[in-house]
């Protein structure tokens, strides 16, 4: 799959942000289990810690899971279009996954974030603003639209990919 070089380097920046939350929450997970189990003292702040990176690895995972086509689809009606109904049908997809991440997860999470700030809202053991947490809605949508928006262009302008290689959408 042959992308624009801006993309090669956010996908690999990308990337390599989800590996570290994915560290990060092994760490916690193990700590907590070293804690409980071998010092008979548990860490009251790892199991939240571990949900909070939980969040962001699901939301942020999403986004680029869609963005090299690993997320979970159902092509039933797809194999059997032309090539210009299913050029259209995926210009159609694209647009709705597009729609949705502008209308709930930036429109929605903006909105939570902004709440939650204004209520002073903070979680009870790390003691950090969940607004920082709900942060994660508006990225993720930003990157589902960033994404989104690639994954049309290279259906109007088939030259980057192949229409074949969509067929996992």
């Amino acid at each position: 799959m042959r992308r624009h070089y801006l993309f090669v380097g956010l996908d690999r920046v990308f990337r390599a942000l989800l590996v570290w939350l994915l560290v990060l929450m092994v760490a916690s997970v193990a700590w907590q289990i070293i804690s409980r189990y071998f010092l008979a003292s548990p860490s009251l702040w790892t199991e939240e810690l571990s949900r909070f990176l939980l969040i962001w690895l699901g939301l942020l995972g999403g986004s680029y899971a869609y963005s090299n086509g690993m997320h979970l689809g159902l092509d039933l009606l797809g194999p059997r279009l032309t090539v210009a109904a299913r050029r259209r049908q995926q210009f159609a997809i694209h647009g709705l996954v597009i729609g949705f991440a502008a209308v709930v997860l930036i429109k929605g999470g903006i909105e939570l974030v902004l709440l939650t700030h204004q209520l002073g809202q903070h979680s009870p053991s790390l003691d950090i603003s969940l607004a920082v947490i709900y942060l994660s809605l508006p990225i993720s949508g930003i990157m589902f639209t960033v994404y989104g928006l690639l994954n049309i262009s290279e259906i109007v302008w088939p030259q980057s990919r192949s229409l074949q290689e969509h067929s996992h959408d």
